[in-house]
């Protein structure tokens, strides 16, 4: 039964990293990813519709992102959402595809994304910590109700928090890394 609590933890610390992998791919740093598009949603004959159904992005060069929308008559759509998204990039149209060039980055601009990577980082872990309190309650529940002895719930939550230490210290990895990204000219 603590295992169970344990292994609920392990996969709610998995989710959250995952999560926070996901959101760190969204920050830009110096170099051209499609994942900042993630969050444009188009106008699409009155619904929203994400833009990777809608249009083929590619990364033709370090700095350059390339929208190549399936119908020719929803490039004005496209082009108005990806600046309504307030992305910090100017697409440029011409009637085929849409290029958006990636600016080069600030140091202040840079700085200002580590903060942001950072922030998603802590938020990451706020989840691990609820997810390690909602185990630790499992296990204190199992050993009020007589289901596990003391000396057995000492050990679960003894595991639990090296587990939760493992993972905050994934995170920190994690974001450690995009921060590398991001600063590194």
């Amino acid at each position: 039964m603590i295992n169970e609590a344990l292994k609920e933890l392990e996969s709610g610390i998995e989710k959250a990293q995952i999560a926070l992998k996901r959101e760190l791919s969204k920050i830009r740093t110096g170099r051209a990813n499609p994942d900042i598009l993630d969050s444009v949603r188009v106008d699409y004959y009155g619904s929203p519709t994400p833009l990777q159904q809608l249009a083929s992005i590619s990364v033709p060069e370090a700095r350059l992102i390339l929208v190549r929308p399936f119908e020719r008559t929803q490039i004005q759509a496209i082009e108005r959402a990806i600046m309504e998204r307030q992305l910090g990039v100017n697409p440029q149209n011409d009637g085929e595809v849409i290029r958006i060039p990636i600016p080069a980055l600030t140091e202040e601009r840079r700085k200002e994304f580590v903060k942001q990577a950072r922030k998603v980082g802590e938020d990451c872990k706020v989840v691990i910590r609820k997810a390690r309190h909602d185990a630790k309650d499992m296990i204190d529940a199992l050993e009020k109700d007589g289901d596990v002895g003391k000396d057995e719930a000492a050990r679960g939550l003894k595991s639990l928090e090296e587990i939760v230490k493992a993972g905050s210290a994934q995170v920190d990895e994690i974001v450690a890394g995009r921060e590398r990204d991001i600063l590194k000219v």
